[in-house]
């Protein structure tokens, strides 16, 4: 249960998951899940068994402070898990989460900043001229009279909000890259393919690392479910 929305995932025809995400609110009628974890809001009444949910003391990512999210450490364990060395953990969701986790497989610390929707978002509630890419997102392609924009610098409005914060949210992840001294760059997240090649293209002739695993965290949580 994330913050904006739900996330999914069942037993895929080659072996592994296939995810989905939807409206934050059980589907209604589908059988309870073999495990779930909760970031966000958790619904009354609670649609889904308790001893069946993963909490962070569950999580065997050592040195996790109380506070930190369940997400962070699911992704955070799993792209160590997978890796087999340190890694730093790009969860591009609501908020643009940054985790280091070293070879030993321990939290090292991290950032935090407002992801895509949410600076797009901030940017149209909090100005008198801006658009709601939310609501529009045609706007973030188009440029005056409906021309076709140019994806490095556009004219229109719409276009130059959504590159400009896919710019700064790359360039966060890159210079968090650069100095965590860690060789694995591994995104995920609804966003995390947005930022995917533009991060790949900036670190990878450094000699790092990118990898893209849009359902790391459901992963982590098939394979940490409670057996019941």
């Amino acid at each position: 249960m994330g913050n904006s929305r739900w996330h999914w995932a069942e037993p895929g025809p080659d072996g592994g998951l296939r995810g989905w995400d939807g409206s934050p609110s059980p589907s209604g009628g589908e059988p309870p899940p073999l495990a779930w974890a909760a970031v966000g809001r958790l619904p009354d009444p609670l649609p889904y068994p308790p001893e069946r949910r993963v909490c962070l003391a569950d999580v065997p990512l050592s040195g996790c402070p109380a506070w930190l999210g369940v997400d962070r450490a699911l992704a955070g364990w799993g792209a160590w898990q997978e890796m087999g060395e340190s890694v730093l953990v790009v969860d591009a969701g609501t908020v643009l989460s940054l985790t280091r986790v070293d070879a030993g497989g321990t939290f090292r610390g991290g950032r935090l900043l407002a992801g895509l929707g949410l600076q797009l978002e901030a940017m149209a509630t909090g100005t008198a001229l801006l658009p709601n890419l939310l609501r529009e997102p045609e706007l973030a392609t188009t440029g005056p009279g409906g021309k076709e924009e140019d994806p490095a610098w556009p004219e229109g409005t719409g276009a130059a909000m959504r590159q400009g914060v896919e710019a700064g949210l790359s360039a966060a992840v890159i210079q968090a890259a650069r100095e965590a001294a860690s060789r694995w760059v591994v995104l995920t997240g609804g966003d995390g393919q947005v930022l995917h090649q533009r991060v790949a293209t900036e670190l990878e002739p450094l000699g790092l690392a990118v990898a893209h695993r849009p359902l790391l965290c459901l992963e982590s949580l098939a394979n940490l479910r409670p057996a019941h």
